[in-house]
């Protein structure tokens, strides 16, 4: 048959299959391609450098506490999922699929699984906030096994309830153009296995860790406003300032992920209505939207907790290239602020 559909997705034995990422175009849309290639490169760069520069300061705190671990374990995730992006600008290039059956299975079971951990982090971060905050924890803890445990079960549970994105996604044959072409599609045997499948991960995956979330977050603000008092006293600052934070880092990834769970919703109704268009190219923005997540979550992070670091550090950098550039050793007598202070004797 031909591939008149030959940007959304095509049709055999009665089923709808989607290209994804694959996209079959015109040789006018070179610039498009260039724009995307652009804009993901961008969200790579900053992505990684963003998420590698938190993870180093954390990991540079020599007091070891739970929350951090986890925070870490958010941030290692962020790096997994914007791994992807090479493989998807060679993808968008090359059109056909040309990176074999292996990297068919594991690019969306890598970018799905990613995606549940950072979520089901994110509950359990809260959830540990509100018993820390509700058992007025003075000092940072750090339970060794609880953490171990805590996460050995997020990674294997994002994995095993992704795993369907590894087995059915496969590479497929079809005619495009009076050619063949391949493409990397989703091949479920049955379409109700589908919907069984989408109903639950949804659930198990996003809708209970969201309730998690906002009912931690809910009690905190309720114990803060009626027994604030209390709470100044013998719970740091540090504490709300990091739910805080991460109440925003929570809003942040579900606005952004949002817009991928609809459109793959939609894509899962093109089973039922052929009349519905979901192009490519629209999927792809839509997966950059996602990615720009992964930028976010460092700089959003960052700027709660490590402003002062990162100033100091900037700071003391300043210092240290004026003293190069004019040859002229600055006393520390002559630095007045305590800070300036501090920022020259840490060079």
């Amino acid at each position: 048959m031909g591939f008149n559909q030959s940007y959304q997705s095509f049709h055999r034995d009665k089923q709808s299959y989607f290209t994804f990422f694959n996209e079959f175009k015109e040789p006018n849309k070179i610039l498009a391609t260039s724009l995307e290639t652009l804009v993901l490169l961008i969200l790579f760069v900053f992505s990684f450098i963003g998420n590698v520069s938190a993870i180093v300061v954390i990991a540079k705190d020599k007091k070891p506490v739970n929350k951090n671990f986890f925070v870490l374990n958010l941030f290692f995730a962020d790096l997994l999922f914007v791994s992807t992006i090479p493989l998807i600008i060679s993808i968008r290039w090359t059109e056909t699929w040309a990176l074999g059956p292996f990297v068919c299975h594991m690019l969306f079971y890598v970018m799905c699984m990613s995606g549940c951990v950072t979520v089901i982090t994110l509950a359990t971060i809260s959830l540990e906030r509100m018993i820390a905050i509700l058992k007025l924890h003075v000092a940072p803890t750090f339970n060794v096994k609880l953490v171990s445990s805590a996460l050995a079960f997020i990674w294997i549970f994002s994995a095993f309830t992704s795993l369907p994105l590894c087995l059915f996604f496969n590479v497929m044959t079809i005619i495009a153009d009076s050619k063949e072409v391949k493409i990397c599609t989703l091949m479920w045997p049955s379409v109700i296995g589908e919907i069984v499948w989408d109903i639950a991960f949804t659930g198990l995956d996003f809708v209970i860790p969201a309730l998690i979330i906002v009912t931690s977050y809910t009690k905190i603000i309720q114990i803060s406003k009626s027994s604030r008092r209390r709470l100044q006293s013998q719970v740091s600052r540090q504490d709300f300032k990091l739910f805080r934070t991460l109440l925003l880092l929570m809003i942040s990834f579900f606005v952004m992920w949002s817009p991928i769970f609809i459109t793959v919703f939609l894509i899962l109704i093109q089973n039922f209505k052929n009349g519905l268009v979901i192009s490519s190219s629209l999927f792809l923005w839509v997966v950059a939207f996602t990615f720009t997540n992964s930028a976010l979550n460092p700089i959003l992070y960052s700027i709660s907790h490590f402003r002062h670091q990162w100033r100091r550090r900037l700071c003391s950098f300043s210092l240290l290239a004026a003293c190069k550039s004019t040859d002229i050793a600055i006393p520390l007598q002559t630095i007045q602020t305590p800070q300036a202070q501090l920022s020259l004797v840490s060079v």
